[in-house]
């Protein structure tokens, strides 16, 4: 058996277009462009570099882009009172701040001062909450991301066993929840977790986020499985993998994420879709 592929990148280009043909309507129609505002601090090549594709998607789909690029040095306080500004702002719906942040600031706090309806990145405790009741509004674009991928294979979620690798509130503690609202049995693990290999063996859907290369070997799946790689690792020969050995889990997997080209798509297309919601129904 060989795993069909999850072309994170051709359903990510569908997603694009439905948004652009949403938004040309929305103009056509009178009303203004939905508006997206990136902060990044400091000069994080990795973190310029996605900036750069969120602000290039906004071009493609005709919505408005804001770049705040300020100083490692700047302030707690300053970049706070930038926050308060785009709260304010009615041409924007979404404020995204670019994670890390210098280690003099802190993280929770801005993130936090985001008003919850234009937390576009689902990370305040507010939409944290929601999701966690079943009752979402913005959710976390990685999760949600995946939540679209899933759907793609045409699989009942249902009843399924799911295997959640790594409980970080960027990932791991939310697609937990996505998939428990999608009816599935969860189970979260980390590195620490006893005899991991046999916990992954018994799932019918296994999510990766570890930032750990090829961690997730292929003997590991069962038969048939859905396999989800959030990874994106670079080994020491510049190649880029994932948390899974790709080529050693596809021979046993159902469905597989191809890294690149999975989740990484999906992560930017979903925060264009929760903009346009946040514009569409949230500022109306």
């Amino acid at each position: 058996m060989t795993a069909k592929i999850i072309d994170g990148s051709a359903i990510s280009k569908e997603l694009q277009q439905k948004i652009a043909a949403q938004v040309k309507e929305r103009i056509a129609s009178g009303q203004r462009a939905p508006g997206l505002a990136v902060v990044i601090v400091g000069a994080n090549s990795a973190s310029k570099i996605y900036v750069g594709k969120k602000r290039k998607m906004c071009q493609e789909l005709n919505m408005i882009s804001q770049d705040h690029n300020l100083p490692e040095t700047v302030s707690e306080d300053e970049l706070l009172k930038l926050i308060d500004t785009l709260n304010r702002d009615q041409t924007i719906d979404g404020i995204l701040i670019q994670l890390p942040l210098p280690k003099h600031i802190d993280s929770s706090k801005v993130l936090e001062n985001i008003h919850p309806d234009k937390d576009v990145d689902g990370f305040h405790p507010y939409n944290v909450g929601r999701l966690s009741t079943d009752k979402p509004v913005l959710r976390p674009c990685t999760p949600k991301g995946i939540m679209t991928l899933l759907q793609s294979t045409g699989v009942d979620l249902r009843g399924k066993n799911a295997v959640v690798i790594g409980a970080s509130n960027i990932v791991g503690k939310p697609m937990a929840m996505e998939l428990i609202n999608a009816r599935c049995t969860v189970t979260v693990c980390r590195s620490t977790t006893r005899d991991l290999p046999s916990v992954v063996k018994q799932a019918d859907i296994v999510v990766v986020a570890t930032g750990v290369p090829h961690m997730v070997k292929g003997d590991w799946i069962k038969p048939g499985a859905i396999v989800i790689d959030v990874g994106m690792d670079r080994l020491p020969d510049g190649k880029l993998v994932g948390d899974v050995d790709f080529e050693a889990a596809k021979i046993h997997a159902g469905w597989i994420t191809p890294v690149p080209g999975g989740v990484g798509p999906m992560t930017v297309a979903t925060l264009m879709e929760n903009t346009f919601y946040a514009a569409t129904v949230l500022h109306k």
